[in-house]
């Protein structure tokens, strides 16, 4: 008999009989900490996220794209995104790509209010931006730091897309260190890597981790793929927007030149005695750029920059700081595999 109750137990199991699982406690409890560590950020969080409104004017054009008299006036186009509020006196962190050459600003707060908002300015190349409102008392985000984070981690991208408040999508830091290419074609480095989801007017809202504290700023998703949305470092945010606040603007340096990454000859690596595998070969020479008046030439291979050994364009770039602007570097390069040394000022690159 017993074994008879067996079998009829088993053929009931397969054929799909199961008895409906019920939750066990430790599921339970699962979750509501999950819920009670998303929640507890999104309630301090929000009121300090704004949704960000832009118009900009552009030519109308007529057939052919060509553009029309003055007296046809212009087109308005329209763009939104989030933004973050990181001091009570209105100041607004955000993309640059939000509110690059934008006509007019104007942000919404979380309780309703429509303000216009001032460019104090913005940098395309780490895709930053501080714009200002005129209010006082703002409820205000806390800023982290971007260094203590880890892969794994939970974190809540919070944002205003297309004005729906307070928009929250959860995941974790899905990798750390990436580098993601913007405006100009320059590296920010140090990308932290989410599966939180973003939509376009996500861009610009706080990355925030499970104490509430903004570790990084909404940027960008690959829109083929999923799972893979970026957020610009606090740490990268901070410096750039004290910046922005003191000067209006990020200064960098250039060369003038345009160029590509090239190997060096194992000749020409043994006999200079040089590490590494490649360099910067020069394309091109901008007219009485740095490295025209340098003696640069076309097909010039830049191999270091002082004692720093060059090997990619974006080596290059990170020398190329505010720090270099006015003050005279040298360039090891190889024309026709011989070393020379090349004195070079860089100049401030113009604003884009």
């Amino acid at each position: 008999m017993h074994n008879a109750l067996s079998l009829a137990a088993s053929t009931s199991h397969y054929a799909g009989e199961h008895p409906e699982r019920k939750p066990q406690n430790g599921d339970l409890e699962v979750l509501d900490a999950y819920s009670a560590a998303v929640t507890k950020v999104v309630d301090p969080i929000s009121p300090s996220v704004v949704k960000i409104d832009v118009s900009h004017h552009v030519a109308r054009r007529g057939f052919g794209g060509r553009r029309r008299d003055r007296g046809q006036g212009n087109e308005q186009i329209t763009g939104s995104g989030s933004g973050v509020i990181f001091t009570p006196d209105g100041f607004i962190l955000t993309n640059s790509h939000v509110i690059h050459r934008a006509a007019s600003i104007s942000v919404i707060l979380a309780d309703g209010r429509e303000m216009k908002a001032q460019l104090i300015g913005d940098d395309p190349y780490t895709d930053l931006a501080v714009i200002r409102i005129t209010a006082d008392n703002l409820p205000s985000a806390t800023f982290g730091d971007s260094q203590a984070i880890r892969i794994g981690q939970l974190v809540i991208a919070v944002g205003n897309p297309y004005g729906f408040q307070a928009t929250v999508t959860a995941g974790v830091v899905s990798a750390l260190g990436r580098s993601l290419r913007v405006g100009g074609g320059r590296l920010i480095d140090n990308v932290i890597q989410t599966d939180a989801a973003l939509n376009p007017g996500n861009s610009g809202g706080p990355l925030v981790n499970s104490r509430g504290d903004v570790i990084g700023i909404n940027t960008a998703a690959i829109p083929w793929a999923q799972g893979l949305c970026f957020s610009i470092p606090v740490n990268t945010a901070k410096l750039i927007a004290a910046r922005l606040i003191s000067d209006g603007k990020i200064s960098r340096a250039y060369l003038g030149i345009g160029g590509q990454v090239v190997d060096v000859s194992r000749a020409a690596l043994r006999e200079h005695q040089m590490s590494g595998t490649r360099g910067v070969m020069v394309s091109q020479v901008e007219y009485q750029g740095p490295s025209q008046r340098a003696g640069l030439q076309e097909g010039d291979v830049i191999v270091q920059f002082d004692s720093e050994r060059i090997e990619s364009i974006d080596d290059l770039h990170r020398h190329l700081t505010h720090e270099a602007i006015g003050k005279e570097v040298t360039l090891t390069i190889l024309r026709l595999e011989k070393k020379l040394f090349v004195k070079i000022v860089p100049l401030e690159l113009p604003s884009k």
